[in-house]
């Protein structure tokens, strides 16, 4: 599969077979993920591979009921949570680019599973407080998101996306928007 298959084909699963993933391939999109730009190469992120159902069974009180995401998390077999050093990253514009560079490894992460025949969905509402508890993440780390990964169930529609001519601009910004 090429990249440019990969990033279109890539879908939010959120429906899992009961079907473990080998280590091989957890290490495989860890890896895509460390090969990421950063800020300055700082590379300020840092991943908690979630395996033992008891510890997934943690992160999920810290999901709200009424998340879609939250399924797919008891149902995967596997969880990676994001988390973030600020410390390691810098603020330009007044925009903290830690969040820019977890989520460029993160979608490094998430491209490398789908080349594998692995789903994920970018899980980004939760209490962050009780994750940082239930897994003894110190502060300054931050957590910006976490992604079951496993077999899909059955691969998800493709979702609408905005135009070329919606979303991109030559040479100057056109009036009115």
């Amino acid at each position: 599969m090429d990249i440019f298959q990969v990033i279109r084909d890539r879908r939010s699963v959120r429906k899992y077979m009961n079907k473990e993933v080998e280590q091989e391939k957890v290490t495989q999109v860890l890896d895509a993920a460390r090969l990421a730009p950063s800020w300055k190469n700082m590379q300020c992120w840092r991943f908690l591979v979630l395996r033992d159902a008891a510890r997934r069974a943690l992160l999920l009180e810290a999901v709200p009921d009424d998340n879609p995401g939250k399924k797919a998390l008891a149902t995967a077999p596997v969880t990676i949570v994001l988390c973030v050093d600020p410390r390691e990253s810098d603020v330009e514009n007044g925009i903290p680019y830690y969040v820019a560079d977890g989520a460029i490894a993160f979608e490094h992460l998430c491209l490398a599973a789908h080349a594998l025949g692995l789903g994920t969905c970018w899980i980004g509402w939760y209490d962050e407080t009780k994750i940082k508890e239930a897994f003894g993440i110190p502060d300054p780390f931050r957590v910006i998101g976490f992604t079951p990964l496993g077999y899909p169930e059955r691969e998800p529609k493709p979702r609408p996306r905005k135009s070329l001519e919606e979303i991109v601009f030559y040479d100057v910004w056109p009036a009115g928007l």
